[in-house]
């Protein structure tokens, strides 16, 4: 069956009444679910996977997926409106998009992270839809070693978000990659860093550290100065509450970025949109005409991760459908459903199921024009949060933060921590110590870890498998060019001045 003719059946599924339903379900319930900071899709869909049991399989799919997509929508508006990351993939929105917010522009900054999420997330199915099988038997060439390197990459890239003093951002990276390495080792069963805590024993939960570091630390930072704390501004006329043409016109190559950049990162399995979001947000600071003004308040910063983030989607269904391998929690629930109703992913699905399959594809076009239709028009209603004067607003922000915080399963002990890390939010920012590396060292260091310790066995503890394998010796070497490029900037610098200084003399 080719492409064409697969489509036309995947819409005549997809637009039936009863899965048009499914569909708005789906996309509805992820929105929220994207809002709400700790719930995630995958507590979500594992929550409503025993009642879809009886539905009909393509109609379940299809909320199902609505789910999955649907919330990393919904993400960006907590993180833009309230510098809270609805999820891990969220945090690089909070950069630019709560600076958007501070300078009056909240509105063009949920109306960008909109419509990124829709150009991407259309991209995503589009290379689910054409590429699929090829890109699938690549991502198969991948292994421990280069998953390794794909995640040193990553955390190179914090010499693109170290703000003022690159030592202070390494500084919290690897305070980021020591709060990962708390819990219980899962190849010696031995305990680390746990200080005799048993609820340390299963490790800290992202959401605490992220929404500890980021929402709580501004509350505090807030509450310190409350002369200083005025509402934040509101954008005013519907000019100001959508992106302009010349913001559009400034995300051309953010929309391409976060589009490749989000699916292909999507189709590795266990590389998640967190490290796509990062990865694509500093290639757009490393192209643009402007870098410095990154973190404080530009579109391109919210339009980038956010396009990652939502094309990702698209690319992890890839290996799923194609090869039966879930890349993620998320994905692993919505194999266990496509068992639990009789299909088995694989090479061989898309020939022997054609009306699931391209249900699927089919309803995530109608999905995307729905989360879109959807977004766009709340826009408005989401700024007037903003009205809201601090006395209001920063006790709403605690309790969004202890209700992420308890729905991730946490309890008094996580609240605590929520605290702790609230207070060590509120010092980096009065240190001047950037907050997205160490967040970035949590996200990625129990997978780095992982990836290296499973390295070492494949080679018997030799190190040499790192560079020996071309795709990541090629990543390794363009992390260490990436870390170590400000250097030799400073160098320069120090030396051009060595040189004036010398001549004058």
């Amino acid at each position: 069956m080719d492409v064409i003719s697969g489509l036309w059946q995947g819409f005549a599924v997809a637009l039936a009444p009863v899965n048009l339903m499914w569909c708005f379900v789906g996309v509805f319930l992820g929105t929220v679910v994207g809002i709400l900071p700790g719930l995630g899709p995958a507590a979500t869909i594992a929550m409503l996977l025993p009642l879809t049991y009886r539905m009909d399989p393509s109609g379940a799919i299809i909320m199902l997926a609505g789910i999955y997509y649907g919330a990393k929508y919904g993400g960006s508006t907590t993180a833009i409106l309230l510098n809270v990351p609805g999820e891990s993939a969220s945090v690089v929105t909070c950069l630019d998009g709560y600076q958007m917010a501070r300078k009056g522009r909240a509105g063009a900054a949920l109306g960008i992270a909109a419509i990124a999420s829709f150009v991407a997330g259309t991209a995503g199915v589009l290379g689910l839809m054409l590429i699929a099988p090829p890109i699938a038997k690549f991502a198969l060439s991948f292994s421990s070693p280069e998953y390794f390197a794909l995640m040193a990459l990553g955390l190179a890239l914090v010499s693109l978000l170290a703000g003022h003093s690159y030592l202070k951002a390494l500084l919290a990276m690897l305070v980021g990659l020591w709060i990962a390495s708390m819990g219980t080792d899962l190849f010696s069963s031995t305990s680390r860093f746990t200080f005799g805590q048993m609820q340390l024993l299963d490790g800290i939960e992202f959401v605490v550290v992220a929404i500890g570091i980021f929402a709580i630390g501004e509350v505090l930072a807030t509450v310190e100065s409350p002369g200083d704390a005025q509402t934040l501004p509101v954008p005013k006329g519907l000019r100001n509450l959508l992106p302009t043409v010349q913001d559009l016109k400034d995300c051309r190559f953010a929309f391409a970025n976060g589009s490749i950049v989000g699916f292909l990162i999507g189709v590795l399995p266990g590389a998640g949109s967190t490290i796509a979001s990062f990865i694509s947000y500093g290639i757009e600071k490393a192209v643009s005409k402007h870098p410095e003004k990154f973190g404080t308040g530009v579109v391109e910063g919210v339009a980038a991760p956010e396009g990652a983030n939502n094309a990702e989607t698209g690319g992890a269904l890839v290996p799923l459908l194609t090869l039966g391998i879930p890349g993620s929690g998320t994905t692993a629930i919505l194999l266990a459903a496509l068992v639990l109703w009789g299909f088995k992913p694989g090479p061989l699905l898309i020939a022997d199921n054609p009306s699931l399959f391209w249900g699927l594809v089919a309803s995530m076009y109608v999905g995307n024009v729905m989360l879109l239709v959807l977004n766009l028009p709340l826009v408005p209603l989401f700024a007037q949060i903003l009205r809201l004067p601090p006395f209001v607003l920063m006790p709403g922000i605690l309790g969004v933060c202890l209700v992420g915080v308890l729905s991730a399963g946490g309890g008094l002990f996580d609240a605590g921590l929520l605290v702790l890390f609230g207070v060590l939010g509120y010092a980096m920012r009065k240190l001047d110590y950037p907050t997205a590396p160490l967040v970035l060292g949590v996200v990625l260091g129990d997978s780095m870890e992982r990836a290296l310790r499973q390295s070492l066995m494949m080679s018997q503890g030799e190190l040499s498998i790192l560079v020996s394998r071309p795709i990541s010796a090629v990543m390794l070497c363009l992390a260490a060019v990436i870390l170590f490029l400000p250097v030799i900037k400073r160098f320069n610098r120090w030396r051009t001045q060595a040189i004036d200084t010398s001549g004058d003399a």
